[in-house]
């Protein structure tokens, strides 16, 4: 039997194993077997019987913890399992703390060891208090901004209108006898960066991944950069494509503002802000790159959040600043939000993966439109096939024919161009079932 994530096979004993047994502790608890090798298969232990004997004393004297140690014997040989319990206690191993994630062992150092630290004690990151900063240092106009989106999003009452700014932060559990979390200072003080590094927000346009145009970078508590970042996106970054309605212009984004506020709150709120690195948006001809530093949480997958999933935000408190302002919501629907908003957009719907120590992602457009398709170099005959083919999925050298009213000689001239062009691809079907559909599918 393969190993899985709580179970690691090892065919003999080392004491430095001790380090996986301190690994499991501090993580969800697992089961080390000594007579195993990788595939789970029994290959023994001659001193099994000693083991027994000797290992609860080692890991009671060294790890300070008690394991369930039990001899198997069998036929192909005997195998010690030692079932380790997860701890409410941080664990070590001679100093070391290490824990067990996926089917890995790590050591935890430096600002992961901090985090495993406060949550041992039932903290975050953003509710530890930082001294010699007072609500006078933070900012008026942003928590004057809070409360009308609070009362506009019903998720405050009125009376915050008339609530101190230091009652505010209590209410929110910011504040405790007069000494501010890292998450007020993020919030409401006018350079959060004077406490935490790279707590900011970068924008590039690329034509390639080599080759920036111009870029911004996005400074100010967290509020600012939300709603600073979301006006330079649909000012700057982001075209609106034009039509007209009977006399009436009308603008409409080549990307869904809602969906894009979404991941934009999402990646501001669920950041890892130990990582001393901005938020990072990518903005290409074709789509729209958004980066985070932070990892999923224990066990989840990119699968886990296409699902219905519950919310576990990394940042608590930040996380429900953001909610009583209708930033986010509280019950893990930001990622289907977003699909249906790109589905009835007629755009893909977002990729999203953990890459670069971080989390993606990715705003694809519809380049079938009429403006996009003419930028490309398409004549009207060209134009008018390809969103034929976008609303009924195919098209034949007689539909092109018809609509455009042309010769056979032309309509196959016009669309050997276009799969040239790698906009449509020829469908080989014998006969008359011979037609053309889109080369990228959008799903």
């Amino acid at each position: 039997m393969p190993e899985q994530q709580n179970i690691e096979n090892k065919s003999i004993w080392k004491d430095e194993f001790l380090k996986w047994i301190c690994g499991f502790a501090n993580a969800q608890g697992g089961t080390l077997i000594i007579g195993k090798n990788d595939d789970g298969k029994i290959v023994g232990v001659k001193n099994a019987k000693k083991l027994l004997e000797d290992l609860p004393n080692k890991i009671t004297t060294i790890l300070g913890i008690v394991a369930d140690v039990n001899l198997h014997e069998n036929e192909q040989g005997d195998y010690i399992e030692i079932v380790v319990e997860p701890q409410t206690n941080p664990v070590n191993y001679k100093g070391e703390y290490h824990y067990r994630s996926g089917a890995t062992k790590q050591e935890l150092k430096g600002a992961a060891l901090d985090n495993f630290l406060l949550k041992k004690q039932g903290k975050h990151w953003d509710s530890v208090y930082i001294p010699n900063v007072t609500v006078a240092d933070l900012k008026q106009d942003t928590f004057d901004f809070f409360r009308k989106k609070g009362i506009k999003s019903k998720r405050l009452d009125n009376d915050v209108l008339t609530d101190s700014n230091e009652l505010l932060l209590e209410n929110l559990q910011l504040a405790e006898n007069d000494c501010l979390k890292r998450a007020a200072l993020l919030l409401f003080h006018p350079k959060p960066e004077k406490f935490v590094t790279g707590a900011y927000i970068k924008i590039g346009f690329f034509e390639t991944d080599s080759d920036l145009i111009y870029q911004d970078e996005i400074h100010g508590n967290l509020f600012e950069q939300v709603e600073k970042t979301l006006e330079l996106l649909f000012t700057k970054y982001i075209k609106a494509i034009i039509s007209y309605e009977g006399k009436f212009r009308v603008e409409n984004y080549e990307y869904p503002y809602d969906a894009v506020r979404e991941a934009i709150h999402n990646a501001v709120a669920h950041k890892d802000y130990t990582g001393g690195t901005p938020i990072q948006i990518s903005v290409y001809p074709d789509k729209i790159m958004i980066w985070n530093y932070g990892q999923l949480p224990p066990n989840w997958t990119i699968d886990t959040l296409q699902g219905k999933h519950s919310s576990v935000p990394h940042n608590p408190d930040i996380s429900n600043a953001f909610f009583r302002i209708g930033y986010i919501e509280a019950w893990g629907r930001g990622i289907r939000k977003m699909n249906e908003q790109c589905t009835e957009a007629g755009l893909p719907q977002p990729l999203y993966y953990y890459s670069s120590s971080g989390f993606w992602v990715v705003f694809r457009k519809d380049t079938y439109n009429e403006q996009s398709l003419k930028e490309l170099g398409l004549n009207n005959r060209q134009v008018k096939a390809v969103l034929y083919v976008k609303e009924k999925g195919k098209i034949t050298n007689k539909e092109y024919q018809e609509i455009n009213d042309c010769s056979r000689a032309t309509a196959s001239r016009d669309l050997m161009e276009l799969v040239q062009k790698d906009i449509l691809l020829f469908n080989d079907v014998a006969g008359a079932g011979a037609n053309y559909q889109l080369k990228v599918i959008a799903s």
